[in-house]
């Protein structure tokens, strides 16, 4: 089967075609003939070698969402043939990552397309959505308490508020002039300008601090004064934070959730009944995984790009 990625890590010149032996699932497994895969920044990681190698050789094949049809099962499956699904894969694991014509994955790392969604739509949703929902988890707050939100105009950051807003939190977002409009129309309460200063900027509408602030810009320190004493602070880029401040600090780790059917099944409801809105920036074929990884490091995409297979 053809599947995209590298022998030798480097920049977006390195994603290659290569030829692989097909897959085939094992008990309670499956396989989707990929239909589209979102690319995201954990993707570059994959593919520049800033995640390692593993146990494995190469080629190394980013990708950590998938939507498809399931063409194949294995003993004991609770999906059938000409299922359409989303999926969350692994890079640098048994079954790798999602740039391949044939997924495999355990039941558990897949749920049915919203029924609103095309596949490109879908393929977005599963990693960054996991994400969201842990993120704000580990922020642990209570309807009517407020969330800062860095990188709002990213993807993560458009889930991150959308959830946000659906469980009752008051959200401050920070945003360029230019994406100011997005921002408020996924319902954050107030929006600040992006910046080294994000911090006094939200400190200005709560001046005792957020809750809670989710990193999704991964500014560390510079956001961090934005957190009142006794809050979290949730890092996506995985900091840990200085002793010195009374702030609980949280490292959202997305692999975790690879087998959270449940969570992926939520997320399908939320797209459905209209509580989170997923963005293609867009649409490439595979061959021109180049092409989209150069897009994506340029920064300025609002929404995923998506690879089609």
């Amino acid at each position: 089967m053809k599947a995209i990625g590298v022998s030798e890590f480097g920049g977006p010149e390195a994603l290659t075609v290569h030829n692989v032996s097909e897959p085939h699932p094992g008990p309670g497994e499956a396989r989707l003939r990929v239909k589209a895969v979102a690319v995201s920044p954990v993707d570059t990681k994959v593919r520049s070698g800033g995640l390692g190698t593993g146990e494995f050789e190469p080629p190394y094949v980013p990708g950590m969402d998938a939507a498809g049809v399931i063409d194949e099962t294995g003993p004991g499956s609770r999906w059938e043939i000409g299922d359409e699904v989303m999926a969350m894969a692994l890079p640098l694991s048994a079954h790798g990552g999602a740039y391949v014509e044939y997924l495999v994955g355990p039941d558990e790392s897949m749920t049915r397309i919203p029924t609103n969604l095309d596949m490109n739509a879908a393929s977005t949703v599963p990693m960054n959505g996991l994400a969201a929902i842990q993120a704000l988890e580990m922020a642990g707050l209570e309807p009517g308490q407020t969330l800062a939100v860095t990188g709002a105009a990213g993807t993560l950051g458009n889930y991150v508020i959308e959830l946000a807003k659906h469980a009752g939190l008051v959200v401050i977002a920070d945003a360029a002039e230019k994406d100011r409009g997005l921002v408020e129309d996924l319902g954050a309460d107030h929006v600040v300008a992006r910046g080294d200063d994000v911090a006094d900027r939200i400190r200005a509408i709560v001046p005792d601090g957020a809750d809670a602030l989710i990193d999704a810009a991964r500014m560390n320190e510079k956001a961090l004064p934005a957190v009142r004493n006794g809050g979290a602070f949730v890092s996506i880029g995985r900091w840990a934070g200085p002793p010195t401040r009374d702030v609980t600090f949280h490292k959202v780790n997305v692999f975790r959730e690879y087998r959270s059917a449940d969570k992926l099944d939520l997320l399908r409801r939320y797209v459905q009944d209209g509580v989170l809105t997923p963005r293609v920036a867009a649409a490439l074929p595979a061959e021109q995984a180049e092409q989209a990884h150069r897009r994506l490091e340029g920064g300025g995409a609002r929404g995923r790009l998506v690879l089609t297979f």
